[in-house]
């Protein structure tokens, strides 16, 4: 009976977050209510002094895993809305891009830039960026939903290769799936099927002259600049700290936080009209909210050994085509649930596997515009862009997705095997 209620808690959970807009009631809200709810059902059901112990056990590795997760993110993500809030990531768009530059060519910039873009930032960030930049283009609607097709994909694709990137990357390396050195090996193969996307849409693409304005530049400062720097030196940082020392990423940038926070203390910028600190409370809390709601749901179904029935299909099928199921399946299922479900069954995969797995998750809700945070956030950027709107390229974005996952289970087996 305790399985039954705690699987059905589950399930209303999920469809709180697939049915989010029908309900107009927030995920973040709707999946920790269910995940508190259910750890402490959990609870009041144990039974004897070993069962409650083991459920508190339990409790605590749980937010021991969420709570890394959390910090890393708030650490990254305070750090990008710093950046943004200042015009850097703006200011650098428009060092990049040329004046003038023809539609085609723009569209293989805009498609790298995205890739790049993503892997530093998250998905939202780096959505919401290159969409302004489309949208600033004033392109006919038909070409502004080519470009923000193209900017989904990439930006997806994108996050794949680094944990800053995507936190379902995050989650894989977390577990102890993937190594950084690993991440590296899908940048190539992440690439390659984005560039397919591109050409296969620039075939359709007019060769006329597209002038980039900007009107919108800002004005560099030395300490903007020095912290964006430090943002990226504290990338560095936690790949060569983690690859050479094993140190846990979240350290590294907890570090660079505080750097950033000194830094902008030792030039005078951390004032009362716009104190430093106050950068940690406009990132995207209710992303975090939402991940410990959902991590607290999937906590609870693995300790009633429920996760184990996903088992089965790697089971029924070979590991490859199981992996790009999955990633079909985030595209009308949130990828953060499934991931955590799927690392918590405990399924036995070798390397290359795993990868294939951390690109089909993290890439797969491409495929439809409400399958992704990309889509979602383009979709509520673009006029006209709407699911049959989307659907049309879905035979480029299937296409572009499988070599994709060809690409990485052929480079996990050339370098692993």
């Amino acid at each position: 009976m305790l399985n039954i209620i705690l699987v059905a808690l589950a399930v209303v959970a999920l469809l709180g977050v697939v049915l989010e807009e029908k309900i107009h009631i927030n995920k973040a809200k709707t999946t920790l209510f269910i995940g508190t709810i259910s750890w402490i059902i959990l609870f009041i059901s144990s039974s004897g002094t070993e069962g409650h112990e083991s459920v508190i056990e339990a409790l605590g590795e749980n937010i021991a895993e969420i709570a890394s997760l959390w910090l890393f993110l708030l650490a990254a993500m305070t750090f990008v809305a710093y950046l943004n809030k200042k015009g850097m990531i703006e200011n650098m768009i428009y060092i990049i891009l040329p004046s003038r530059i023809s539609e085609r060519a723009l569209m293989f910039l805009v498609a790298i830039f995205c890739f790049v873009f993503s892997s530093l930032a998250d998905n939202i960030t780096a959505t919401l960026v290159s969409m302004a930049l489309i949208l600033s283009l004033r392109l006919p609607d038909k070409k502004t939903i080519k470009f923000a097709t193209l900017v989904v994909f990439s930006v997806n694709s994108g996050g794949v290769s680094l944990i800053t990137g995507d936190v379902t990357t995050l989650m894989v390396f977390l577990a102890g799936k993937v190594s950084i050195i690993d991440l590296l090996y899908l940048i190539a193969p992440a690439l390659s099927a984005v560039v397919v996307l591109a050409v296969a849409l620039s075939m359709t693409a007019s060769s006329e002259t597209v002038e980039i304005s900007r009107s919108h530049s800002k004005e560099v400062r030395q300490v903007d600049v020095l912290i964006g720097i430090t943002f990226l030196c504290t990338i560095i940082g936690t790949i060569l700290l983690n690859i050479f020392f094993q140190i846990p990423p979240v350290l590294t940038f907890l570090t660079g936080l505080s750097l950033m926070f000194l830094i902008a203390r030792f030039f005078n910028e951390d004032i009362d009209e716009d104190p430093i600190m106050e950068y940690i409370r406009i990132i995207e809390f209710e992303t975090l909210m939402f991940f410990l709601g959902v991590l607290m749901i999937v906590g609870v179904l693995k300790e009633i050994h429920v996760l184990n029935s996903l088992v089965q299909i790697y089971h029924v099928l070979p590991p490859f085509a199981a992996n790009y199921l999955m990633g079909l399946l985030s595209a009308a299922i949130d990828n953060v649930p499934l991931t955590a479900a799927l690392l918590k069954a405990g399924i036995d995969m070798a390397k290359p596997e795993w990868m294939v797995l951390t690109y089909s998750v993290g890439v797969g809700g491409s495929l439809l515009v409400i399958g992704s945070a990309a889509g979602v956030v383009a979709m509520s950027k673009v006029k006209g862009l709407t699911f049959g709107a989307y659907i049309r390229y879905f035979p480029l974005l299937l296409l572009s997705y499988t070599i994709g996952c060809l690409a990485v289970y052929g480079m996990g087996h050339l370098v692993f095997t």
